[in-house]
């Protein structure tokens, strides 16, 4: 690819998270370029390019994979269809930028991290929010003593969805509030971490049989470290997003950490007292393709790689399964 040509990228579907997170930022990014859309209503296609500045509309998703003019894919289409997409997307020679979860379980996500080392392309899972500056500044508090020996991570997302027949909640389709909600302290909690946690306890609320509307879970790590996560779409409070980090010296505490674009604070509290910031930085989906972008380009690596998106969904599965419900695509 010529270093000065945008990477020209194709959208799978005119999904709601479409315009947040690409084609409004893709204005800010010279590095990539929207240029195509498929939908499964082509009325519908038709109505979003034309609404958000797309040059061409496919009838179909197979006839996007098929444009010669198309680099990259994005991938917004419901849970269940990750995988098939992505693959197809894969072996037609796209570099792929999926949205989260990656999959509906850890079986497809080794079938789309195959895919893309068949290809030689880019797959990345779309967790936006590890390209803002605050998700460096976590880790480092956490390697820099300031906490002392971490002994626990607790991070929660939680928000009010009354919306039933939302596809969210859909088992068919790989929903539940683990899969939707929970995919995002799952991801920063293995981050932060650095490692993989076996599942010990796990507990959840069902909306309807097999679909959980609040999940939460209990973790232990090798190394005697602790965590729990808790999720909920239905939950009394609006919004709740955060993220608390013990060690035996201190404690880190950050609001907000998945879309710290909006708004976010960072306190430390240790020995020598408290400590407050707020981290500033871009919208974290154009950095999002700024990242994605360098990389395709073999400039960068990320760490949302198709390694990491697979611990993800073997969590997310072994959280499901101590729960007692199905994993998703079963």
């Amino acid at each position: 690819m010529p270093p000065q040509s945008p990477i020209r990228i194709g959208i799978l579907g005119a999904a709601a998270i479409v315009p947040a997170a690409l084609t409004g930022p893709a204005r800010s990014v010279p590095e990539v370029q929207v240029t195509a859309i498929a939908a499964r209503d082509p009325k519908r296609a038709r109505a979003f390019a034309k609404k958000h500045g797309i040059r061409r509309v496919h009838e179909t998703y197979a006839g996007l994979l098929a444009d010669p003019e198309i680099d990259a894919i994005y991938n917004p289409l419901p849970n269940s269809l990750h995988a098939e997409w992505t693959i197809r997307a894969l072996r037609a020679g796209k570099h792929v930028l999926c949205e989260k979860p990656f999959a509906s379980n850890a079986a497809q996500a080794e079938q789309m991290a195959e895919a893309a080392k068949e290809s030689g392309r880019v797959l990345r899972e779309g967790f936006a929010y590890r390209h803002h500056p605050i998700a460096a500044r976590m880790k480092s508090i956490m390697a820099g003593g300031e906490l002392g020996a971490i002994r626990r991570i607790e991070a929660q997302f939680c928000f009010l969805l009354p919306q039933p027949g939302n596809i969210r909640f859909q088992y068919h389709l790989a929903g539940g509030a683990l899969m939707d909600a929970g995919c995002y302290p799952v991801s920063l909690i293995r981050f932060l971490a650095e490692a993989q946690p076996l599942v010990t306890r796990a507990k959840a609320r069902l909306l309807r049989p097999q679909v959980d509307s609040r999940m939460e879970a209990a973790l232990n790590f090798a190394d005697g470290r602790t965590a729990q996560l808790v999720c909920d779409m239905l939950s009394p409070a609006v919004f709740r997003s955060f993220v608390r980090v013990q060690g035996d010296a201190g404690e880190l505490r950050v609001f907000n950490p998945f879309h710290p674009h909006w708004f976010n604070l960072l306190e430390i509290r240790n020995g020598r007292g408290t400590h407050r910031e707020h981290i500033g930085g871009e919208n974290i989906y154009i950095c999002q393709l700024q990242a994605f972008a360098r990389a395709i380009r073999g400039e960068v690596k990320l760490s949302t790689d198709p390694a990491d998106a697979i611990g993800n969904m073997r969590l997310i599965d072994a959280i499901y399964d101590k729960a007692g419900l199905k994993r998703r695509g079963t």
